[in-house]
């Protein structure tokens, strides 16, 4: 084996073990971990929803049907829907949602294709200047795969 050969497959082993550390600490959130209390009074964000606010999470789910095909956003769902979320009334809309802020532009999968998307989780109340569409609990600078 030549030097440079044997100095490159050192350095790969090196940080194969920084990988596997930082793939084992990434912190993963179901839907039914977000909230808690009693839907009747008002939901409340979950401690673990909370602890997680502000770091790099990842969600299984499933992306509802999008607003415009060429949106940098996207609705995530804990089950598939087969209508647009925005063209409902309330009464209609999921309960369990997160807003998606993709890093960039990706292209968008049938509804009933699960996902996994990984962002920066923010909490509280905000208004999308641009849709207007006001979010409680967003994934930022995300990206999503689809699951196999």
């Amino acid at each position: 084996m030549k030097r440079r050969d044997f100095l490159l497959a050192a350095a790969l082993s090196a940080l194969a073990p920084m990988a596997a550390v930082r793939a084992s600490s990434e912190l993963k959130l179901g839907f039914e971990e977000m909230y808690e209390g009693n839907p009747i009074l008002g939901l409340q964000f979950s401690q673990k929803l909370k602890s997680c606010a502000d770091k790099t999470v990842s969600v299984e789910g499933f992306m509802a049907p999008p607003l415009k095909p060429e949106a940098d956003f996207l609705v995530m769902t804990r089950e598939p829907v087969s209508l647009c979320p925005f063209c409902n009334s309330d009464q209609d809309w999921p309960d369990n949602i997160i807003v998606v802020y993709l890093s960039k532009k990706q292209e968008f999968v049938q509804a009933n294709r699960p996902i996994v998307v990984t962002g920066k989780l923010q909490l509280g109340s905000y208004t999308d200047q641009e849709t207007g569409f006001v979010s409680l609990v967003r994934l930022v600078d995300a990206t999503f795969e689809v699951l196999k």
